[in-house]
């Protein structure tokens, strides 16, 4: 197989497994079946059944894993705070990347993001919007990656608004 081709099926491979977090993976997370098992996106094939390529890319162990994540919902108010958390571990320490709607967000006054390093193989990520405003709702993603990997957890929020 060639290279390129090699890389587009785990492009593919990815946007499937993205596709299924954003369905709302469940407790089990997404793309596990009920033994715990990853899965080879929406079908039943074992991660066991794939390539020996793709097998080393994604059960690396010392690729970018995101281990505590917010709620996959968030009903906010608007003018309150929105906040997200990521926790993620890999070896070299992942950096994290924080998207909208598949953008990438960037610091402005009503946006921040606190990082905390723990050890050399851990990152906290807290992401902050106040005050929140109607164009704040969307789909949100924490995406950690280092050389080995990429992770990703989605968070789908939508304000509410409280009459007196």
């Amino acid at each position: 197989m060639t290279r390129c081709r090699f890389l587009s099926l785990l492009l593919l491979a990815a946007l499937v497994v993205s596709a299924n977090a954003a369905k709302g993976g469940g407790p089990r997370g997404a793309g596990r079946n009920r033994g715990g098992r990853r899965m080879y996106g929406s079908s039943a094939i074992p991660m066991s059944h794939r390539n020996s390529a793709s097998a080393r890319y994604y059960e690396n162990k010392d690729g970018a894993k995101i281990v505590k994540a917010s709620h996959f919902e968030l009903d906010y108010m608007l003018g309150r705070k929105i906040t997200f958390f990521c926790m993620a571990t890999g070896y070299p320490r992942p950096e994290i990347t924080w998207l909208k709607d598949g953008i990438e967000l960037y610091h402005h006054k009503f946006f921040q993001v606190h990082e905390w390093p723990v050890g050399n193989d851990t990152i906290k990520s807290k992401m902050e919007i106040d005050p929140a405003t109607q164009k704040d709702a969307g789909y949100y993603e924490c995406q950690a990656d280092n050389q080995y990997a990429v992770d990703r957890r989605s968070f789908r929020t939508d304000y509410v608004m409280i009459s007196y």
